[in-house]
């Protein structure tokens, strides 16, 4: 079985306890259209990976995995909701291949929709009270607010970015470290708490996710620039006609001749960019190297977030955890 199988096994599995608790907690109200709305992002799929992240987590330090599911599923509520907000902010109609909660609900169920999902996250944890300490509940809790701000502020430097001509690198991580980033380490850490993990071992799992999550987002930018729409689920070229200020586009417009920079900027922001200029900029990020230079980042992210389990010893939860960072690398979509 291949890397991309073994992976693809685990997320399933650890995903299905999580999605019947997502079921429950979702069960459709009045009205029926705002959780229609609601359990359309969670259905419409997904890899799971912030549920896994949780639940390996916990099961690393010691904890039952079972302990975990509820806040397993309040992460993936988080994620859902962030999901549909930051579709509606950069204006896109496709998600994971299918019309986003916006397109085919409207601005305002969505934003509801969106809204709903977030009070979900926090009647998730609140209802494990009877199964765990309220220490930890409340430690799990005060992750989950970190990141959710984290990711309000994280989301707000996504979007100023195309306004402004000099991001540079360090502009960018802090960008990615809170709008991706931020949310997997508070998925390690959680797992580690509810497991009743140390707060050494805590704070490791915590550099693993953080780590892993830059690493992620470096290549979900790559395959938004080199992959195809059938296989990534929205348009091809759409970062760039977003504007948005990658590590790529960062060393691209760092690297480019003024002859290249121009062919990049008759694209970059430009909504309606001709797809024959669109391929002319994705050939100078590969010629000048901006895309390899892009991957090498994140192979120096993933191995930090391996290092970070050094001192763990060897279990199946720290392979599956080690195996995700590779499933990283390699995914393509």
């Amino acid at each position: 079985m291949s890397l991309n199988e073994s992976i693809r096994v685990k997320l399933k599995e650890s995903a299905s306890k999580v999605d019947v608790f997502m079921e429950e907690i979702l069960k459709p109200r009045r009205p029926k259209s705002l959780y229609d709305a609601a359990n359309y992002i969670i259905d419409a799929g997904g890899k799971r990976l912030r549920p896994y992240l949780v639940l390996r987590s916990c099961k690393l330090v010691g904890g039952d995995e079972d302990d975990a599911v509820p806040f397993a599923a309040a992460l993936e509520m988080l994620h859902n909701f962030t999901l549909i907000h930051d579709d509606i902010m950069d204006n896109d109609d496709l998600r994971r291949g299918a019309p986003t909660v916006h397109a085919k609900w409207g601005l305002p169920i969505a934003i509801a929709s969106g809204d709903l999902l977030f009070a979900k996250v926090y009647e998730a944890m609140t209802n494990a009270l009877v199964e765990l300490p309220c220490d930890r509940i409340k430690a799990c809790i005060e992750r989950v607010t970190e990141a959710t701000l984290a990711i309000c502020e994280g989301q707000v430097l996504d979007v100023s970015f195309p306004h402004i001509s000099d991001v540079s690198e360090e502009d960018y991580y802090l960008m990615v470290g809170e709008k991706t980033a931020a949310l997997f380490k508070a998925c390690s850490e959680v797992g580690a708490i509810v497991g009743g993990g140390s707060k050494n071992k805590i704070e490791q799992l915590g550099s693993y996710g953080w780590n892993a999550g830059i690493a992620f987002q470096i290549v979900d930018d790559y395959l938004g620039v080199t992959s195809d729409e059938e296989t990534l689920g929205k348009p091809v070229g759409s970062d760039l006609r977003e504007g948005k200020k990658t590590l790529i586009i960062i060393h691209a417009l760092e690297h480019a001749s003024p002859k290249e920079r121009e062919i990049i900027d008759r694209v970059l922001g430009v909504k309606n960019a001709d797809p024959g200029d669109i391929q002319a900029a994705h050939d100078i990020l590969r010629r000048i190297g901006s895309l390899g230079y892009s991957l090498e980042a994140a192979r120096r992210y993933g191995e930090e977030a391996k290092k970070s389990l050094d001192n763990f010893p060897d279990s199946d939860a720290k392979r599956g955890l080690l195996e995700l960072v590779d499933y990283f690398m390699e995914r393509t979509y």
